[in-house]
């Protein structure tokens, strides 16, 4: 049986026993980097320790702990305008950037142990359940994001909460969109707009292959993600957790890889290099013309104009198909939820720049400028100020605006359940389901039979 495995798999096989049941966004790929990928916030992961500190010694201090440098970065702005904005809560904060798994590792024994864990820290969405289990050691956020509540998506916000409590504040939305080579696709004769649905997308995809000699694919179905299998349980209004928190099989699943496996039976679609699109290899099939399309969170805008420049002006961004029409067309993949520990001397002041931070309008429109995510304050969505900035790097690139799509779906945005269940279902699926539909030609119902037995198995 072939396997797209990624090398750092037994790295990451050591992080999982640590850090318990630790999952990437629900997105497993075993690895670093692939859970970096589907964070949405960078594609590799930091190797060395890095510390900055920012701010004046009169102030506060606090230290924060991120996994990805451009993070640091980003936070040290806001520090300064914090700064300049309340001189009489003045704080400071030293930055210290770890690669991914040592710093959730550190995290874990030094809440385990009571003491050690920074004020502040970033912490990546398919990691998050494992700290909220049990007694949770983050300060709630419910206060200091309240005045920013009604113009945040409420859907990222329950990600990082439990129960009634807020404890992260999110990066972006990390909205699924289409992403179609418009230039590529017109010169076959093929108009993206026109599709509405799956069966439309299955029409076009033949077209294609026709025109082109079978020299283009529409799209590559992936063998170390599960971006595709959210998607078709977001617009079947599906999760594969239950209300227990048990990872289930929903139906949605088993519609998605018949959709897809029929696409590789009739060389619709290729496997794509190296498990996933967010790769080296995927950057390259890309580059190199072989798909015309693929479904990823609009945070992948940044892989285009960090590693495929030369595409500016070809793509487009419009809302994925639908297997029925009025099915909800997005969901939101990645994520970095930011917590105020209670090993703080100050939580409540923490609080207040993190919610400014993370959560204000001003705080929204510095992460979309300096990292290209679909924020999370809808306010941002609407200023056209923002949206409408031609000269912004994101917004010339493609010839649609990512705006207008993400207020066209914004209603649409679905949510699916991360826990250690889901990552125990989605590390299989990644490591040996889809490689056995797509590489071995495994019928979708006897793979996923196979799956159900080992999840029977591994959840008792």
């Amino acid at each position: 049986m072939k396997r797209k495995l990624i090398s750092t798999l037994l790295a990451t096989a050591m992080v999982a026993s640590v850090v318990v049941g630790c999952g990437s966004g629900g997105e497993s790929k075993t690895s670093e980097d692939a859970t970096l990928e589907e964070t949405g916030e960078e594609a590799e992961a930091e190797e060395e320790v890095a510390v900055t500190t920012v701010g004046p010694d009169s102030g506060t201090h606090f230290d924060m702990w991120v996994f990805v440098e451009l993070h640091s970065k980003f936070y040290a702005d806001m520090v300064n305008k914090w700064n300049e904005a309340n001189p009489d809560k003045q704080i400071q904060i030293t930055f210290t950037t770890y690669p991914f798994a040592d710093m959730h590792n550190k995290l874990t024994m030094a809440l385990q142990t009571g003491e050690g864990a920074p004020d502040i820290c970033d912490i990546e969405r398919g990691q998050f359940p494992n700290f909220t289990k049990g007694e949770v050691q983050f300060y709630p956020l419910n206060d200091a994001i309240e005045q920013y509540r009604d113009k945040l998506v409420d859907s990222r916000l329950e990600i990082y909460s439990k129960g009634d409590q807020i404890y992260g504040a999110p990066f972006h939305v990390g909205a699924t969109v289409m992403y179609y080579n418009d230039e590529l696709l017109s010169s076959y004769g093929i108009d993206y707009k026109t599709i509405k649905t799956w069966d439309d997308y299955t029409e076009a995809a033949k077209k294609l292959n026709e025109a082109s000699n079978g020299e283009v694919k529409m799209t590559s179905v992936d063998t170390g993600g599960t971006d595709w299998l959210w998607l078709g349980m977001a617009e079947y209004q599906e999760d594969w957790s239950d209300d227990d928190g048990k990872a289930i099989i929903p139906e949605s699943m088993k519609k998605t890889l018949e959709m897809q496996k029929e696409w590789m039976e009739e060389d619709l679609a290729m496997v794509s290099p190296d498990g996933h699109v967010d790769t080296e290899g995927g950057f390259q099939n890309i580059l190199d013309g072989n798909i015309a399309s693929f479904p990823k969170a609009l945070w992948y805008m940044s892989r285009f104009l960090d590693y495929m420049p030369e595409e500016q002006g070809k793509w487009a961004i419009a809302p994925c198909p639908v297997f029925e029409e009025g099915q909800p067309r997005s969901v939101g993949i990645g994520g970095t939820g930011t917590v105020v520990t209670m090993q703080s001397e100050n939580p409540e002041l923490a609080a207040e720049w993190l919610a400014y931070a993370k959560c204000s309008e001003e705080g929204n429109i510095e992460i979309w400028n300096q990292l290209g995510f679909d924020v999370c304050n809808t306010d941002v969505w609407t200023n056209e100020t923002i949206t409408k900035d031609t000269s912004n790097k994101y917004i010339s690139f493609f010839k649609t605006n990512p705006f207008d799509v993400l207020n066209e779906i914004k209603e649409e945005i679905g949510a699916i359940s991360v826990n250690e269940n889901t990552f125990t279902l989605g590390d299989y699926i990644n490591t040996t389901t889809l490689n056995e539909i797509f590489e071995d030609e495994m019928e979708v119902e006897d793979a996923l039979q196979e799956l159900q037995d080992y999840m029977d198995v591994e959840q008792g």
